[in-house]
Order: structure tokens, then C-alpha cells, then sequence
């Protein structure tokens, strides 16, 4: 196997650790969550439509309780892991690569109560920090596009998974049928050579030992999502005065308009995987 690319590693922590990316994501994103939501209506609350993609995920597992070891890859603040906590009683490890992620996630979990069922643990998710078979599932919302070996990141989720374990995760991806170099916007404000495809997935899936039993496309909340979080910026932008830099807003802005117009355009496909895993 590769080394982890060292690279999209270090490009991804000084973003997310920045003080900048930090406030926006915690005052404007909803303060639990850095995923896409899924919307009931285009004025629901990034907060309430973030809880829903969480519900739904989980709702594909089936049962799961306190003996279940869930590993949730790209945590960010954490509120995945508090959420499957207090609703299943189960044990997460949250492996993050942002210090200041997770160091807000820890935060809110001893004010939550949550201590003893949630484990943060600094790291990347192209060399998982743990022993094979550890986990009963692996659990990522919108973090493996940052890696720049995403078939590394799949052959450590097969490595860490126990035989018939469940990996669910959800990803901004490029269509199947995407244009060459139509994303070059988007892939220049990440800092990425490429965006993974749904049949990306499944063939590393398949390499590592890894069967699909869904995927449900929810590409239609992808647009609805960018266009929700860009409204509230434009909203908040004199609140947010002060406490994020104007530069900052402005690429911010910009950066949505790219994933809003691509989502229209049919070059995006964002959904719920879920692999499960054959041995």
C-alpha cells in the first residue's frame, strides 16, 4: 500500500484548523454538523435538514445498540457521534484530522454528557490508527472527497471492518457522465486533482471486499443545500463581520456558486452509500 498523501493531508488540516473556516462552519453550518442536509423545504434550517441525513443513514443499518463500534471517519464537530451516542447507547470513535475540530467536539461532548461513550482521536483516514476487524461499522458524511488517495481510504475502512460490518458514507462526487475539466473550479478551490465517481466506489468496493446494498441518490438536496448555506451567508454577512475575514466570505460565496452550478448542470452526484463487507 501507498504512503498517505502528505500533501491533500496538510492542505486539508491548515484549512479546517483555520480560525476563519472554523467560525463559518460552527456559526453558520448549524454548530453540530459539516454535511449536506437533506431539506423538507428550501427555508428549513441547516441545522434540522443536517439532523435528517443522519436519521436517514441510520435508518439503512437496521439494528444496532450499545455493543455496536461505530468508526466515524472525518467527524469534524461531532455531531454524528453524538447523535448515534444518545440515540443507540453505542460506543464511536471519531478520528478527525482537524485539532480544532476536535478539540470544540470534545468540548461539547463533556457538556453533553457524552464522555464515556465517545472516543476523538486526532488522525486521517488514509492510515486508520486502529487494528483489523475493530469496527462493526464505518461511518463518513462529505470527507473523503479531501483525500488524495481515496482508494486508500477504502482499502483502511475494508481493513478495520469486521466481516459482515456495515460501511455508510455520504460524498460530493462527480457524475458518472461528467464532462472532462467542467470542475475545474471546484477542484481549484479544494485543492484536488479529482472529484471520486459513483462507479469510483464501487469498483474499489468490490476490490476490497466490499458489496454494495444501496445507494440512494439524493443529488437534488446537494443544490438545495449550497443554495440554503449561501442565503444564510448573504444574510449574516454584516453579523458575521468581525468574526470571519471579508476575504474569506467572499471566496465562500463563490466557492458555493461553483457547487450550486454544477449541481444544475447534472456534473455532481451527491447520496447514501452503504457497502457491507463480504468476509
Amino acid at each position: 500500500m501507498t504512503e498517505p498523501n502528505d500533501n491533500a493531508i496538510s492542505t486539508t488540516s491548515e484549512y479546517y484548523d483555520s480560525k476563519d473556516a472554523d467560525m463559518f462552519y460552527y456559526e453558520v453550518w448549524g454548530g453540530e454538523d459539516i454535511h449536506i442536509g437533506l431539506y423538507r423545504s428550501e427555508d428549513e434550517s441547516i441545522f434540522e435538514a443536517s439532523a435528517r441525513t443522519k436519521q436517514m443513514m441510520a435508518s439503512f443499518l437496521g439494528n444496532f445498540g450499545q455493543d455496536s463500534k461505530v468508526l466515524d471517519i472525518g467527524a469534524g464537530f461531532g455531531g454524528t457521534a453524538r447523535f448515534l451516542a444518545k440515540t443507540y447507547g453505542c460506543k464511536v470513535t471519531a478520528l478527525n484530522l482537524s485539532e480544532v475540530q476536535n478539540d470544540r467536539h470534545r468540548q461539547m461532548n463533556t457538556e453533553q454528557g457524552l464522555d464515556d461513550l465517545i472516543e476523538v482521536v486526532d488522525g486521517n483516514f488514509e492510515d486508520i490508527p486502529f487494528q483489523e476487524a475493530a469496527f462493526d461499522i464505518v461511518w463518513s458524511q462529505d470527507a473523503i472527497l479531501h483525500s488524495g488517495d481515496r482508494d486508500r481510504v477504502i482499502a483502511e475502512v475494508s481493513r478495520v471492518l469486521k466481516g459482515m460490518g456495515d460501511f455508510i458514507f455520504t460524498d460530493p462526487m462527480q457524475s458518472d457522465s461528467c464532462r472532462e475539466d467542467v470542475l475545474q473550479p471546484i477542484l481549484d478551490r479544494l485543492h484536488l486533482n479529482s472529484l471520486a465517481s459513483p462507479d469510483f466506489y464501487r469498483e474499489a468496493a468490490r476490490r476490497y471486499d466490499l458489496k454494495e446494498v444501496r445507494f440512494k441518490d439524493l443529488t437534488s438536496d446537494l443544490v438545495t443545500h449550497y443554495t440554503r448555506v449561501l442565503r444564510e451567508t448573504v444574510h449574516r454577512e454584516n453579523e458575521l463581520d468581525g468574526l470571519i475575514t471579508p476575504l474569506y466570505l467572499e471566496n465562500m460565496k463563490k466557492g458555493l456558486d461553483y457547487w450550486i452550478d454544477g449541481g444544475k448542470k447534472g456534473y455532481l452526484t451527491w447520496g447514501i452509500f452503504h457497502f457491507r463487507k463480504t468476509d
